[in-house]
């Protein structure tokens, strides 16, 4: 069941697509839409019904001389825009592209120091070529609870080089996130790619939300969890409830996407996702979280003129030939909630956004929520974007 081909195709890069129910056909119906032989590395991003482990054996055996790397999500992205069945594969040509990986397993426990020397070792070692450009590429178990101190550590490893990413997710189960690595599916661990290209790049973040004048302090984390237990003193999801006007019981995740907490940064603000309602009133949350921390509620503007403005990201007057995006699942929700996927899905296919929806996401070495993030490519031209 070869997948129509949109005529919005990328020129540096092959798309494949596949809507398969096995993961034998799903792996023959993609390989027929790509040419294994020039490609350097792909990126194969996983629907709900096909299961990673297979799956990675497969693509790994189908194509040898081709390094397969990707995970589990929430939803995936083609150039149709949103998807929820499709096993999605871009495969990176070596005319274009080299890439050298790691994998760090287990994350937890993680270690700062290990993490930042062998990514510093990893890039060292990868040979330069002259005139090309270096980015970074991370993909972690997003039931990790280690995001955070990860991207910190990549970051610090690789100096300049930018970081970008997206956490793996599996729908809104929250059960089981893997990452594709050497023919293999692995939980707890995360993938770094140090991509190297003649393309220029440029990356993207951005969000839909505002603050407003409600604020609420942390008084009792467990941090190593992510989990908020008080908030002002109060049994935190009671807490959050009141400020956002509903029953405790009718907290969900559809709740969560509509009413984000924000924590600033400098001039910036953060989405600090909460995930669910945990034991003894407490709220879990996608990113770090610690005693003390203010949050404040967030407001949201209207999200096809964010996405659409967000999206616009030229260089030199000349559109990207295909943008690479990570977008958290709680956006998809509330877009689906306010049933405008099908209007998201043509902005992204208009911008040829390529991606999936994550648990969340990684944004210049930040480990961030309820963001849409992504790395336009562009045809080689001279000057750098970073």
């Amino acid at each position: 069941m070869t997948a129509v081909r949109p005529d919005n195709q990328p020129t540096m890069t092959q798309v494949a697509v596949s809507r398969a129910k096995t993961v034998e056909e799903a792996v023959k119906d993609v390989m027929s839409q790509i040419t294994a032989e020039t490609t350097c590395f792909a990126l194969a991003f996983v629907p709900d019904q096909l299961d990673p482990h297979e799956l990675a054996r497969k693509l790994e055996a189908a194509a040898p001389n081709s390094s397969f790397f990707g995970c589990s999500t929430a939803g995936q992205i083609s150039l149709s825009g949103y998807e929820t069945d499709a096993l999605v594969v871009i495969a990176f040509p070596r005319a274009h592209f080299r890439c050298s990986s790691a994998l760090f397993k287990p994350l937890s426990p993680i270690s700062i120091e290990r993490v930042s020397e062998e990514t510093r070792l990893l890039a060292a070692r990868f040979p330069h070529t002259a005139n090309w450009r270096r980015i970074a590429l991370v993909i972690a178990d997003g039931l990790s609870k280690k995001e955070d101190l990860l991207v910190a550590a990549i970051s610090s490893g690789l100096g300049d080089i930018p970081v970008f990413g997206g956490s793996a997710g599996h729908g809104l189960a929250f059960d089981e996130t893997l990452v594709l690595h050497g023919g293999k599916a692995h939980d707890d661990a995360a993938l770094l790619l140090l991509i190297e290209t003649d393309l220029t790049f440029h990356g993207l973040g951005f969000d839909h939300f505002l603050p407003t004048a409600e604020h609420m302090v942390v008084t009792h984390a467990n941090p190593e969890e992510r989990v908020v237990l008080e908030l002002n003193g109060v049994p935190a999801a009671q807490e959050y409830a009141r400020y956002v006007g509903c029953k405790v019981e009718d907290l969900s995740p559809e709740v969560f996407a509509e009413n984000p907490v924000l924590v600033r940064n400098g001039k910036s603000w953060h989405v600090r996702a909460i995930q669910q309602v945990v034991e003894e009133g407490g709220l879990s949350f996608l990113s770090a979280i610690d005693d003390g921390l203010v949050l404040t509620l967030g407001k949201g503007t209207e999200i096809l003129n964010t996405l659409e403005r967000g999206l616009e990201v030229q260089d030199q007057g000349v559109a990207p030939d295909f943008i690479l995006g990570f977008d958290c699942v709680l956006r998809r929700l509330e877009i689906d909630q306010k049933n405008l996927t099908g209007a998201v899905s043509d902005i992204l296919k208009k911008h040829k956004v390529l991606g999936f929806n994550t648990y969340g996401e990684q944004h210049l070495g930040v480990h961030v929520n309820q963001t849409f993030v992504g790395v336009a490519f562009y045809p080689p031209r001279e000057g750098a974007l970073f």
